[in-house]
C-alpha cells in the first residue's frame, strides 16, 4: 500500500508539473476542450449524441494536436477508447429502453410517444431545472424525460385503445426504462471526460521509476 501511494504521489506531481510547464497557448487551448466536452456531456440528458460529439471532438484534438510533436496530450488510442465507450453508452440505453416499456408489451405507438414525451420533458427539464445549485438542470433533465416518457407511452397505450391499468404497467416500464439508459449514458460519459479532461495535459514520456540504489559515486553522510 504504501509503495502504491507513492507513485500516485509521484504521478500526481508529475501531472502538476506537466501542466505548469506547458506553453502559455496550450493551457488556454486544453481548458477549452475540457470546457467543450464537459458541455457535450451535459446534452446527453436531452436525447442528443453528446458522447458521440465527445469523441469527435477528441479525434480532432488528436489530429491537430498530436501528442508526439507536442510532448504531451493523447493519440488515436485514446481516441478509440472513447469512440467504445460513445457506443457502450448506447447500448446501454439501448438494452434499458427494450427492457422497459417494450417489456411490458408496448405497443409501437407508445414507444413513439414515449420518445417524443422524453424529449419535450427533458428540454422543459434542462431549461426550467430543479431547485438545486449547479446540477439543477441536469437533474431537472433526467426526471422529466424520464416522465415524459411514462406520460407518451401511457397515452400512447390509451389511444391503442387499451386499460389504463394497462397504459400505467407500460408507462412505468418506460420511465424507468428511460431513467436507466439514460443514467447509464451519463456515465459513461463521465468516464470520456475524465479520460479527455486527464490525459490532455500527460506528457507523453512515461513517468520514470525512483531509483532503488545510490549511484556508486555517491557520497554518504556518516551517521553519529
Amino acid at each position: 500500500m504504501g509503495d502504491f501511494l507513492n507513485r500516485w504521489v509521484e504521478s500526481a506531481g508529475t501531472f502538476g508539473e506537466a501542466v505548469l510547464s506547458s506553453p502559455a497557448w496550450y493551457v488556454p487551448a486544453a481548458l477549452t476542450l475540457t470546457v467543450a466536452v464537459g458541455a457535450l456531456w451535459l446534452v446527453n440528458a436531452v436525447m442528443l449524441p453528446g458522447n458521440w460529439a465527445i469523441a469527435v471532438a477528441a479525434a480532432g484534438w488528436a489530429w491537430l494536436m498530436p501528442a508526439d510533436e507536442w510532448g504531451r496530450g493523447f493519440g488515436w488510442g485514446t481516441v478509440v477508447v472513447l469512440f467504445v465507450l460513445a457506443g457502450l453508452g448506447e447500448l446501454l440505453e439501448a438494452v434499458a429502453g427494450v427492457a422497459g416499456a417494450a417489456g411490458k408489451g408496448g405497443s409501437r405507438r407508445a414507444a413513439v410517444l414515449s420518445m417524443a414525451g422524453a424529449a419535450v420533458g427533458g428540454l422543459f427539464g434542462a431549461t426550467a431545472g430543479v431547485p438545486l445549485p449547479l446540477i439543477g438542470p441536469l437533474v431537472g433533465a433526467v426526471m422529466l424525460g424520464a416522465a415524459g416518457a411514462f406520460a407518451g407511452a401511457f397515452f400512447g397505450e390509451l389511444w391503442k385503445g387499451r386499460a389504463s391499468t394497462d397504459g400505467f404497467a407500460v408507462g412505468t416500464g418506460a420511465f424507468w426504462g428511460k431513467l436507466l439508459g439514460t443514467l447509464g449514458r451519463l456515465a459513461c460519459g463521465a468516464v470520456m471526460v475524465a479520460i479527455v479532461a486527464i490525459f490532455v495535459w500527460l506528457p507523453v514520456e512515461p513517468i520514470p521509476d525512483a531509483p532503488t540504489e545510490l549511484p556508486a559515486d555517491a557520497v554518504s553522510v556518516p551517521t553519529p
